[in-house]
């Protein structure tokens, strides 16, 4: 038995903050079923290339952003702009536990799919609404896409090059970060409420903004500019509050160096062969280290130019200071650490044969999380569905 085995998910939504959401309940056990347009789908089976290749390596109709957040679900198409795609909808509402969305605010009331009318048919449902800006605020209407919420959010502000420097300028994450922590936290909120409803019986609304969830994830930058008043700047990859924390140059590439104490520094200064370091009064304590930053950068920099990447990670590891490479998804996958965590998920595929996912992080010891369908293809699972949820017999 998985963590959420019997738990019904009805998910609505596209793209990715919602599809993460659903797909991290169905790899815990939960019955995910996507409800798609008849026409499409969702809009990342079209967001390639690059696409999933079939068994002569030509392309088919599933993107690879598709398979990136649509595991562990069962596909199911409903036109519920009309009036017998409402009804059908309805009475899959009335079997389920959980629904999630990510229309525009008010989006679903026109087919009586909203919140309210949804509750009082199905008293226990819990329905998660993810928009850009949420329910309420002067930016309620508008579309919120991740892009947008980086810059709008303040996290491109700190994310990039220092002004002055090649390349300076905000950049955005190389990944759609701010939808991945919503789809975290609104799977989180999801979980609470249905620990809640084993006490009341109920279920709730959750209003869950992606504007809200990029603020509360700048964490100790926006602790550093409350707390002080003064404005965070880009650093490049140099951090705020520790140093040296940083990428520095090797002979043959970067080595990243995250020293996060007094001590961790002075087992540090003494591998590079400048053991005088930690008792230098400017770089002693962190606080010191962080108030001569462009001092002391330089001077490492000058140490670690003389040897490769691979050599610092040994002579450096050794020493227990923390660092690594920076590598690319080539040399990621070919780690030995990711696999050996087999974060490598290969899957039976209908069009391919098998298609490879990165697996779920979460370790439980006693309700592991299970792999039982591949992102499904639009409306494969129709006729399953509809005789599970709703015991009809017709295909």
């Amino acid at each position: 038995m998985s963590a959420l085995s019997g738990l019904r998910v009805l998910d609505l939504s596209r793209i990715l903050a919602g599809p993460w959401a659903g797909q991290l309940l169905g790899d815990l056990g939960a019955d995910v079923v996507k409800i798609e347009r008849p026409q499409g789908g969702d809009d990342t089976r079209a967001w390639g290339p690059p696409y999933l290749k079939d068994s002569a390596g030509c392309d088919t109709s599933e993107a690879a952003y598709f398979l990136s957040a649509n595991r562990n679900k069962r596909s199911l198409a409903i036109d519920f702009t009309q009036p017998a795609g409402q009804a059908e909808l309805k009475r899959l509402v009335a079997k389920a536990d959980v629904l999630i969305e990510n229309f525009k605010v008010g989006g679903l009331a026109a087919y009586g799919l909203d919140y309210a009318s949804l509750q009082a048919l199905n008293p226990r449902l819990i329905y998660c609404s993810v928009t850009g800006f949420g329910q309420t605020g002067p930016y309620a209407a508008r579309a919120g896409y991740d892009f947008m919420i980086q810059g709008l959010g303040g996290l491109m502000s700190v994310t990039g090059q220092p002004d002055g420097e090649p390349g300076a300028g905000p950049l955005k994450v190389g990944v759609a970060l701010t939808d991945v922590l919503t789809g975290l936290y609104a799977s989180n909120a999801i979980l609470a409420a249905l620990a809640e409803r084993e006490k009341s019986g109920l279920g709730q609304h959750i209003d869950l903004a992606l504007l809200d969830v990029q603020v509360a994830s700048l964490a100790n930058q926006a602790l550093n500019y409350l707390t002080t008043g003064q404005v965070p700047q880009r650093l490049g990859n140099a951090h705020p509050n520790i140093v040296p924390y940083q990428d520095f140059p090797t002979a043959d590439g970067n080595v990243i160096l995250t020293v996060g104490n007094d001590s961790q520094f002075r087992a540090f200064a003494a591998a590079v062969g400048q053991a005088q370091w930690a008792d230098d009064p400017r770089f002693a304590s962190n606080a010191s280290r962080v108030a001569h930053r462009d001092e002391l950068i330089p001077l490492i920099r000058q140490q670690t130019v003389f040897r490769t990447t691979d050599e610092w990670v040994r002579l450096l590891q050794e020493a227990g200071v923390p660092c690594g490479p920076i590598n690319d998804l080539q040399q990621v996958f070919a780690d030995s650490q990711v696999q050996a965590r087999e974060l490598l998920l290969p899957m039976p595929h209908p069009l391919s044969g098998q298609v490879s996912l990165v697996a779920n992080p979460i370790r439980l010891s006693r309700t592991p999380v299970s792999y039982r369908h591949a992102p499904p293809l639009l409306n494969a699972d129709a006729a399953a569905v509809r005789r599970d949820w709703l015991g009809d017999s017709e295909v």
